[in-house]
């Protein structure tokens, strides 16, 4: 039996999606980008970042386009002025609490944050956060550095640790601007089955995760 088929419209343009689809495959099916940070296809898709979010008709607020589900008949707005102006201070809140050294940053111009964060012209100080150096670095393992300060809390290493690799050590502790992904009983990631493969580091869409480098200065 052929899959139910949805019919809606991405800014003026029609698209066909299978029922079950969400509004950023839609998007996805015409060309038509719409910004993410928390999604990573098939094993983390949370809408919890809320960058993704678009504009319906008929519908109140705006919707998270990584798990809102396609319906017949929709119309959907990725652009807007509205939509621009949510994602903006989305990613301003993420800047208040995030080590902004990009100079001195492995991710610096491939970093997700960074690009987002041009692209919508962000005042990186517009709100007030929590110290730079909240949290002690993690250099104990044999492969990974991880950076709290740098984290932006999208889970996607955790989806990865626990998805793609069936590891399940780290994950996110404690709540508010004391929130940040760690192991049980927060130990380092020396101390946990940790198997050094490295998914999390390429799942990070930041500067949180990185390869240690072992070669003498």
């Amino acid at each position: 039996m052929a899959n139910e088929m949805i019919h809606l419209k991405v800014n003026g343009i029609p698209v066909e999606v299978p029922k079950g689809a969400t509004l950023l495959d839609a998007a996805k099916a015409v060309n038509v980008e719409i910004p993410t940070l928390c999604y990573l296809k098939d094993i983390n898709c949370i809408g919890a970042c809320r960058v993704c979010v678009v504009e319906a008709t008929g519908r109140r607020g705006l919707l998270a386009a990584c798990v809102y589900p396609a319906e017949e008949g929709m119309e959907v707005f990725t652009n807007t002025p509205a939509v621009r102006k949510s994602r903006k201070t989305t990613i301003e809140l993420l800047l208040s609490n995030h080590k902004k050294k990009c100079l001195s940053c492995e991710r610096s111009e491939i970093c997700e944050l960074q690009r987002l964060s041009r692209e919508y012209g962000c005042d990186e100080d517009r709100f007030g956060g929590e110290d730079d150096e909240q949290f002690e670095i993690d250099d104990t393992s044999a492969y990974v550095v991880r950076d709290n300060n740098k984290c932006i809390n999208c889970l996607r290493c955790v989806a990865a640790c626990k998805d793609v690799q069936g590891i399940s050590v780290i994950g996110p502790i404690r709540r508010g601007f004391a929130k940040h992904i760690g192991s049980a009983f927060d130990k380092n990631l020396a101390d946990v089955a940790c198997v050094g493969c490295g998914q999390c580091i390429v799942a990070c869409p930041v500067g949180a995760l990185t390869e240690k480098d072992s070669v003498c200065p």
